[in-house]
């Protein structure tokens, strides 16, 4: 039992909610508010920033202080509401459209920076609330609105897109579990710095069932790989699959033939700063590898709000200028007088120079 003793239901607002019938969005709503009521803080100090989009619609559903903000600008907003209130508990809402298209210069620098919040990137590889158009991360060759003789270009990767910015936190979860999700999100709130979280999610009404080869509840076992600090990298219906490294490469094996045991199966560290690895884990893609999932990277780093914090505190503890008047009054200033001459006098410094 935590301090406040929250349930889901005390995150939940009186707003109807207005996602279309089984939309991934729900269940991922789901595993936040279960996340916030077992996190132990008290209910005021939470805040929830979004974009634009459909994922974006989310601080109205939840019943804590929030901002709906305009397209690609959710992680800036947030960044301003951390930085001035570091106290708060910051999440930011987005999708693959609002944070990686017209976003993503901001993205990136969140990132770069780590600030103490946690990003939640709903990726459905589409542009939902605006009708279909391909997206950042829509695969090359699909077929939209915008692209109707299929994309000609390569999409992003969001983990690579982080690491690349010198991210500390990295991981991935899909909709449908939302156990797994909630245990992600757990990790990414106790995270100091900026934690990213991509969850592959389901458009049900312009790209339904783009991740159903990964998602598919029937093949979990043989195409997700849940990694968890400490453990081997195994996966598979028998569990008898894993990791290893051949020639600097991932490679799976499964234990028991060609001589592998399970002493070879790498064990998962996403603490260990080890880009390469992790890099690795990211791009594995199907059929060859399964898709990873859980924490992938969590490093420790320099927070820019609390750096922030200290630095202030340094300044204020050598400044010679405690207020506002004593600010105006400093240095150099001007005086206009003119009572001894027909058009005023400027002084500066007490010396008339006018």
């Amino acid at each position: 039992m935590t301090k406040f003793n929250y349930t889901a239901k005390d995150f939940k607002s009186a707003a109807e909610v207005r996602w279309c019938p089984g939309c991934g969005d729900y269940a991922i709503m789901n595993a936040v508010q279960k996340t916030m009521a077992d996190m132990d803080i008290e209910h005021k100090d939470f805040a929830v920033i979004s974009g634009i989009g459909c994922s974006s619609r989310f601080p109205y559903y939840m019943s804590t202080y929030g901002f709906h903000t305009i397209h690609g600008r959710a992680a800036a907003v947030a960044s301003g509401v951390k930085s001035a209130n570091p106290e708060l508990t910051v999440w930011v809402i987005t999708g693959d459209g609002d944070s990686l298209a017209i976003g993503g210069n901001h993205f990136i620098h969140l990132v770069r920076r780590n600030i103490d919040l946690n990003l939640i990137l709903f990726n459905n590889k589409i542009y939902g609330l605006t009708k279909g158009q391909y997206s950042p991360t829509s695969d090359r060759g699909i077929i939209t609105k915008t692209s109707p003789f299929g994309t000609i270009e390569d999409s992003f990767v969001p983990g690579q897109l982080v690491l690349g910015s010198r991210g500390t936190f990295f991981a991935r979860a899909v909709d449908n579990n939302i156990k797994h999700t909630q245990e992600v999100l757990a990790d990414a709130a106790q995270h100091k710095g900026t934690s990213i979280v991509e969850i592959l999610q389901n458009c049900v009404i312009f790209n339904d069932g783009i991740h159903d080869f990964i998602t598919d509840p029937k093949f979990r076992a043989e195409r997700q790989i849940f990694l968890k600090k400490g453990e081997p990298m195994i996966f598979g219906e028998q569990g008898n699959k894993g990791l290893i490294l051949e020639n600097g490469r991932l490679k799976v094996a499964i234990v028991g033939e060609n001589g592998i045991t399970l002493e070879d199966i790498l064990v998962h560290d996403p603490s260990e700063d080890n880009l390469g690895l992790q890099v690795a884990l990211i791009n594995m893609t199907l059929p060859e590898f399964p898709v990873a999932m859980g924490v992938i990277r969590s490093v420790e780093a320099l927070v820019y709000d609390q750096e922030m914090k200290k630095q202030i505190e340094t300044v204020q503890l050598k400044r010679k200028v405690t207020c506002m008047d004593e600010l105006l009054q400093s240095g150099n200033t001007w005086v206009v007088d003119g009572e001894n001459c027909s058009e005023p006098v400027k002084f500066f410094d007490n010396k008339c120079f006018g």
